[in-house]
């Protein structure tokens, strides 16, 4: 899907670990921020009780930070009310998450064959500690990230690089080695920023958004023919055959 995919990504090899985001890139959890964010500013009076568009959610909310979208979605407002506005919207999400939550296409399968060659990994969001739990649990991913870098507990969170540092740190993985699946402008700009090549899904985002914002390849989901063609390229052997050498 994207041109000069094979440039930055096939230098990672031998491949080494693989960092996610998990809003929008593990699962397709947008809509679901989209309707509570759209029933919430409506009760608010937010642009004068007109429901917000999906437009108006890719380019303002989409993958942005708590505490930045609490400053700027009610800029007059006292930002503790404000970010007591943002509390219930996530309450609200992880009330609507479990019957809706669904895995981004070829995620299990990806996951596994991560496993067959031991990559490191981590999962990085800019989600509270509490929403980023229960999607791993109800993806049935707890026990597979190791590691797990909320946003808003490092010293900045996307689109600075510090939370994708902090997972490279925490995992000891280089980022000579390792790419980052993001499916935001703010995330593919923290990945960026970290000296780290991203993968942008197209899930819900503009492909172009993502490209400006420095992604190098743009996939569909998980089973995209171009994201094989870039695995292949920079894949490790399986880990049996490293035992048996």
């Amino acid at each position: 899907m994207a041109t000069n995919s094979g440039s930055a990504l096939a230098k990672l090899a031998p491949l080494e670990a693989i960092l996610f985001d998990i809003d929008g890139t593990l699962c397709d959890s947008d809509p679901i921020h989209f309707c509570a964010f759209r029933e919430l500013l409506q009760q608010a009076g937010f642009n004068g009780g007109v429901p917000i568009t999906e437009e108006f959610y890719s380019a303002n909310i989409s993958g942005g930070h708590n505490d930045d979208l609490a400053r700027s979605l009610f800029p007059g407002m006292d930002h503790q009310k404000a970010m007591r506005f943002m509390d219930d919207k996530e309450a609200m999400f992880r009330k609507l998450a479990p019957g809706q939550l669904k895995p981004v296409d070829g995620l299990q399968e990806l996951c596994g064959w991560m496993e067959g060659r031991d990559l490191k990994r981590a999962a990085v969001t800019n989600a509270p500690r509490a929403n980023a739990e229960l999607m791993l649990s109800l993806l049935g991913l707890t026990d597979f990230f190791p590691v797990l870098v909320i946003g808003s507990e490092c010293d900045r969170a996307k689109p600075f690089p510090d939370p994708y540092l902090k997972a490279l740190q925490l995992i000891g993985a280089s980022p000579q080695h390792t790419f980052i699946f993001e499916d935001s402008a703010s995330g593919v700009r923290a990945g960026v920023a970290a000296g780290v090549p991203v993968v942008g899904l197209t899930t819900r985002n503009p492909g172009k958004v993502l490209k400006d914002a420095g992604a190098s390849l743009l996939v569909k989901d998980f089973q995209d023919p171009e994201l094989m063609s870039v695995l292949q390229q920079v894949e490790v052997e399986p880990a049996a055959a490293n035992a048996q050498g």
